[in-house]
């Protein structure tokens, strides 16, 4: 082999600029997908996947379902947001603009999508078809309240979420999912319907609302 190193390609010097110029522009295409932390609480701030069934509330959805949370965990209250990044976003907001830090509750993302990994450790990964499989440091009945949101409307799919409610809250639960489920969420978790109707930023096919277990202004 010659030690020669003209038999070597080399970029000319239009060439190797045009690639500096490519790759400069994919790493602030990769950093604009993820948005900053204090802009990442934000409804729709991360763009919905519809592949991962993925369809954010309406600003007004996600303020009322929070508002509720927070007033059925209490005072210094957790809440488990399962599957509904958006309310988590708008604890988020909500606590932020909370001048007594008392009455303040903390909240938790379960979530598929790896981008919310932004959160840090109010951030835990969540796979519906292992509804169990959580870190040790979540405990049993350890959340106020849990609200969940389950991705697809089938009755395999509200099982095993129902298996991830039950082993996360002291008792309350709100979910919410589509209409078609109301029996479903009756046998599973003893829910009843809700008059409130959620809406989504994106109009969906499904008929969708809200369940509960507990005395709640939503059901009426």
């Amino acid at each position: 082999m010659s030690d020669s190193d003209d038999d070597v390609p080399q970029l000319s010097a239009a060439a190797l600029a045009a690639l500096q110029e490519f790759y400069a522009e994919k790493m602030t295409e990769t950093k604009q997908e993820q948005p900053a932390l204090t802009d990442s609480y934000t409804v729709g701030s991360f763009k919905e996947d519809w592949h991962m069934s993925q369809f954010w509330y309406s600003d007004e959805t996600a303020a009322r379902l929070a508002e509720e949370a927070i007033q059925q965990a209490g005072k210094q209250g957790r809440i488990a947001c399962v599957s509904t990044p958006s309310v988590y976003q708008t604890l988020k907001q909500l606590e932020s603009q909370r001048e007594d830090e008392s009455h303040c509750v903390s909240s938790v993302l379960f979530e598929f999508d790896r981008r919310f990994t932004a959160y840090g450790h109010e951030f835990v990964f969540y796979d519906y078809n292992n509804p169990l499989c959580l870190p040790e440091h979540i405990l049993p009945q350890s959340f106020d309240v849990v609200i969940a949101d389950p991705p697809y409307l089938s009755e395999e799919c509200l099982s095993k979420v129902a298996l991830t409610v039950k082993y996360l809250t002291k008792g309350k639960i709100l979910l919410c999912t589509g209409a078609i489920m109301e029996e479903h969420a009756r046998k599973l978790m003893g829910l009843k319907i809700c008059s409130y109707l959620p809406k989504h930023s994106h109009n969906l096919a499904n008929e969708f609302r809200c369940y509960v277990n507990y005395d709640s202004s939503l059901l009426s």
